[in-house]
């Protein structure tokens, strides 16, 4: 039995349950390509795998974008190259979408328009016999309370509608504000310290959810580990090929073999899960 306790009045959370298609044979699962117009080498891998891939459906779990400003930002610019790419890709495969801390203003008028499926945050994934909690992974980093008092905020439906009141490039304007003071932020800290999600309610919610496996982002530390007996995560790669280390990409699959890590379709594979 798990050893950790969850924090005092931590509240779970609704899990939706999606179950695949009997003919699926595999699930790529990404996260954290954080997709902008400086980032071309890292667009252009997402474009690549999407169009080459061999899996069945890619399920995304959040910070497609590295910021997404309404629903109506995908009518020109960048932000029409990746709707023209979801388009293409949806039109070959299953594409799921679960929004992420950068990107949780997508709406239904972008994934109507791409064919993609939205995903709870989180959501129970029942294939080839399995039950797997996906999520994001910021609503469990619960250490950083300025975050989870701003994600509450931002999250609710007053806020959204004020902000996508304002005026398209006034939108631009702020999100360029917000990542800034989010770079700064991060700069001034050490990577290890970086919030990390509180084991105690992760359990709990794969308990009460009845999965002995999570997959999630968020957290740029991929790996596997056993966060209790019985209890397993994933962290999937976040994407990084155009900044000055060492590039970053990968793909986590799920099929009846069970996971594999692997590089995003074009390029050299990784190793296995």
């Amino acid at each position: 039995m798990p050893q950790f306790a969850a924090p005092p009045g931590s509240v779970l959370p609704q899990f939706w349950e999606f179950e695949a298609p009997d003919e699926w044979r595999a699930i790529d699962f990404i996260s954290d390509l954080h997709l902008q117009a400086s980032h071309p080498r890292t667009f252009a891998a997402f474009a690549t795998h999407l169009r080459e891939t061999k899996a069945d459906a890619v399920f995304i779990l959040g910070d497609l974008f590295e910021a997404w400003v309404g629903d109506d930002a995908r009518h020109g610019g960048f932000e029409a190259e990746v709707t023209e790419v979801l388009q293409d890709a949806a039109a070959r495969r299953s594409l799921a979408f679960m929004a992420g801390n950068r990107d949780f203003l997508v709406g239904a008028d972008l994934l109507r328009a791409c064919g993609i499926m939205a995903l709870s945050d989180p959501t129970v994934l029942r294939a080839f016999g399995e039950r797997v909690l996906l999520t994001h992974g910021d609503a469990l980093c619960l250490e950083d309370i300025d975050y989870q008092r701003f994600r509450a905020e931002v999250r609710t439906e007053a806020w959204r509608s004020a902000f996508l009141a304002r005026p398209l490039a006034a939108r631009h304007a702020l999100a360029a504000q917000m990542r800034e003071a989010s770079m700064q932020h991060q700069s001034a800290q050490r990577p290890e310290t970086w919030a990390e999600l509180d084991t105690g309610t992760t359990v709990q919610w794969m308990h009460e959810a009845g999965t002995p496996l999570m997959v999630h982002g968020h957290t740029h530390r991929p790996g596997s580990q056993q966060l209790a007996p019985g209890y397993q995560r994933e962290v999937l790669t976040d994407w990084e090929l155009d900044g000055n280390g060492p590039p970053r990409a990968g793909v986590l699959r799920l099929s009846a073999r069970g996971l594999q890590r692997l590089a995003p379709a074009g390029r050299a594979l990784a190793d296995r899960a």
